[in-house]
């Protein structure tokens, strides 16, 4: 389990030869109301950081989560440690009364509550609901960290406080996997993620999508668009129009056209390749997908910063909800301007021989186009949210270096810095012009789409 190896396991020693040390558990008698010591802001971001952690290391391996199905579950997830802890957030709302249907159960009054405990449960309760094929594996990764929590959480509070919290935080969790259950499309997506849409009923004339190989050889996310969101209505699941079909050399799609050909005919330079890899995340089983990729760079930012348990709550839930609907937005307008690849124009009407750069290391397929209309970006949709939270939560001049993928080896894992996330989001995108797989018009529009999203969730009424 990569979380345990990497970041937590000398925690976890110290934490457990230090609890031999510490006095008789708290008296399970106490009935305390929850103290100012003892709010969301009070504690420590671990709990929310390691679960994050594991969430990406599973996702990582979960067939047909990309684009959409990932960003969903953090949003529902991060709605439950929220709403699971709003009683000790008082600088905070409730949201939950702007979903029909969504239900969250009352804490007793006066009573003491540990919001570690709370999330704890949530997210062990919700995991392998959201992973419905995980490995016993990952489903013992998932119940040890439970059992972890637990265990320091008795020795802290005590058995009556953790086992309230306990039971408050799956009460929490079930009400909100009801609700996630009432979403006809966004439900069970993952199972099949072709579902509903025939892409030759479609295609009417050149410009149009239709698949490209090595490939599945049909849509993923056809009908993803009308999967459920949290801040954007219907008018909002439209992006701005394309430039017009041409294939003059005149016009702007030519010239857009050429210059993805260009970027990598014959060869790609070092640093485009490196940049094309270092936001790549396409592939299964090789890193977590694009939506995620913000969701880990939150959470390094969260132990850059030791941030409380509120800011890592509120980053996650803000997060999920960003990612959740800038991939229903960006897929809804996929596939209703159903723009053709780089790959099919550039075959078509420049070089019949040309190939994109996407190569996928694990299988040894070269070429690789994702399976799916070309405007906008999802990469660059999902980056301009997932930016656009973080700048909201952390500051918009922020810098960091990004070590998502430190030390990898099958492609260039060497850390990357910024002075922004909005400028990460801006590289994010243009990685996908030199890769070969979008035009520029996909990855600009999908930056400003995805930051109109982000401000959107940013908007709604958490604080008074």
């Amino acid at each position: 389990m990569r979380f345990l190896k990497i970041y937590t396991l000398p925690v976890l020693i110290l934490l457990v030869g230090s609890l031999f040390l510490m006095p008789a558990c708290k008296n399970n008698t106490s009935d305390e109301p929850v103290a100012e010591n003892n709010l969301v802001r009070s504690q420590s971001n671990n709990v929310v950081y390691d679960w994050n952690e594991l969430f990406l290391e599973i996702e990582r391996y979960a067939a047909g989560y990309r684009p959409g199905p990932a960003p969903r579950a953090i949003a529902y997830m991060g709605i439950a440690d929220y709403e699971g802890c709003i009683s000790g957030m008082p600088d905070h709302n409730s949201i939950a009364s702007l979903y029909a249907g969504l239900i969250i159960p009352d804490v007793e009054s006066g009573k003491q509550y540990h919001w570690p405990s709370v999330i704890n449960a949530c997210r062990a309760y919700l995991m392998p609901r959201f992973f419905i094929n995980a490995t016993p594996a990952q489903l013992n990764d998932i119940t040890g960290l439970e059992a972890f929590y637990d265990d320091r959480a008795k020795q802290e509070v005590g058995d009556e406080v953790w086992s309230r919290s306990k039971d408050y935080g799956k009460s929490v969790a079930t009400a909100v996997w009801e609700y996630s259950k009432s979403d006809a499309v966004g439900h069970n997506h993952f199972l099949d993620p072709f579902q509903g849409y025939n892409w030759q009923d479609h295609f009417d004339s050149d410009g149009d999508w239709k698949p490209t190989f090595p490939g599945p050889g049909k849509p993923m996310g056809g009908v993803w668009g009308k999967a459920r969101t949290f801040a954007i209505g219907e008018s909002d699941k439209i992006c701005r129009k394309p430039l017009p079909y041409s294939t003059s050399q005149t016009s702007d799609l030519y010239s857009q056209a050429l210059e993805v050909y260009a970027q990598n005919t014959p060869t790609l330079s070092y640093e485009d390749e490196w940049v094309g890899e270092f936001w790549s995340d396409d592939l299964v089983n090789l890193t977590f997908s694009p939506g995620p990729r913000w969701l880990a760079i939150g959470n390094q930012v969260l132990k850059l910063e030791d941030s409380n348990l509120e800011t890592a709550v509120f980053m996650t839930v803000k997060m999920g909800m960003a990612l959740n609907d800038a991939s229903v937005g960006c897929w809804n307008s996929k596939y209703y301007y159903n723009v053709e690849r780089p790959q099919t124009y550039i075959n078509r009407v420049i070089d019949p021989n040309w190939k994109p750069a996407l190569f996928n290391p694990i299988t040894g397929e070269e070429g690789v186009t994702p399976s799916f209309p070309a405007y906008p970006s999802g990469h660059s949709t999902m980056g301009g949210a997932g930016a656009e939270i973080l700048g909201d939560v952390f500051g918009y001049a922020y810098a960091m270096t990004d070590k998502c993928h430190e030390n990898r080896s099958e492609f260039e894992g060497v850390p990357r810095s910024f002075g922004s996330f909005y400028e990460m989001a801006q590289e994010n995108g243009w990685s996908r012009v030199p890769l070969g797989v979008h035009f520029r018009m996909d990855c600009e529009e999908g930056v400003r789409y995805g930051t109109v999203i982000g401000r959107k969730v940013n908007d709604l009424p958490w604080k008074d």
